[in-house]
């Protein structure tokens, strides 16, 4: 026992002194956090710039002198964006519900009943992913407006899971595959059927494939922006990337303390929901189920 914890802590014998956890930890870790966090940083700072401090060529660009709130009353009270807000939260969690239901049919039906070319499916599947969006939203728009669904909520509800089941099926066959088969053997012994199983055992050990293809379909939902640009015109069923991009630059004036504003409150629901889930979307890509 003692050789093996020898060989798992010689990894970590060179960050014994000061200079190398500096060299090799430290500064590492802080270029990381300092590229991941300056955008943040950068929109915090512009939102609550006065224009005055925006548009002048001298003094500190990176520090904010006289704060002002200006840019975010304009955001919430002048513009539409709290129901630009409401819309892409309905989109984002009807898209995420339906491709969430369609992918755990799917991806158990390929993984776990044995049916002669299940592996080409699986691998069609997720072919279908590696689409380009750019490529697909042409016939979709076809379809849509002869279904009269352009310039409502709905057409983006129905198209977004085009672009999501693939992917979440893909992640989710993995999922069910690291599930061990004999409980599935044990209960079809005891007289359940396949939907008892997949409700009651499979689900219930899929919780964090779950979460993870969730959190996948909504982060793609709530940040998606050419099908929501070709479907949507109304600026009251605009989602949140649309509606700041579309209705904030009027010309060639673009009105930079609002765009950060709402270009940072609107990414605020996904840090959020990454925050409080990151451990079961980590678990969830990785397929950690023991038997």
């Amino acid at each position: 026992m003692a050789k093996t914890d020898d060989t798992s802590t010689v990894g970590m014998r060179y960050l014994t002194s000061p200079m190398q956890r500096l060299v090799v930890l430290w500064i590492p870790l802080c270029a990381f956090l300092f590229v991941l966090l300056f955008p943040f940083y950068w929109m915090v700072t512009t939102s609550i710039k006065p224009d005055a401090e925006l548009l002048q060529r001298d003094g500190n660009p990176f520090w904010v002198t006289n704060p002002t709130l200006a840019h975010i009353k304009k955001l919430l009270f002048d513009t539409q964006y709290p129901e630009w807000v409401w819309n892409t939260m309905l989109v984002s969690i009807s898209a995420t519900f339906i491709s969430l239901f369609c992918s755990v049919l799917a991806a158990y039906a390929i993984e776990r009943l044995r049916f002669r070319g299940s592996r080409l499916v699986g691998a069609l599947i997720f072919l279908a992913y590696l689409v380009p969006p750019s490529i697909l939203f042409i016939p979709l728009s076809t379809m849509v407006f002869k279904f009269g669904l352009f310039d409502t909520r709905l057409a983006l509800i129905l198209t977004y899971p085009t672009f999501l089941i693939p992917f979440c099926t893909w992640l989710l066959m993995g999922y069910f595959k690291s599930i061990p088969f004999e409980l599935e053997e044990c209960a079809l012994i005891d007289g359940a059927t396949r939907l008892q199983i997949l409700r009651r055992i499979v689900l219930p050990l899929a919780v964090p494939g779950l979460i993870s293809a969730g959190i996948f379909a909504f982060t793609l939902s709530w940040n998606e922006f050419i099908y929501a640009l070709t479907f949507i015109s109304s600026s009251e069923v605009k989602t949140v990337p649309i509606g700041v991009v579309t209705e904030l630059v009027e010309g060639d004036v673009y009105h930079w303390g609002s765009l950060m504003a709402g270009a940072l409150l609107g990414s605020l629901p996904v840090a959020i929901l990454y925050s409080f889930f990151v451990e079961y979307y980590v678990s969830g890509l990785t397929g950690a189920v023991k038997e």
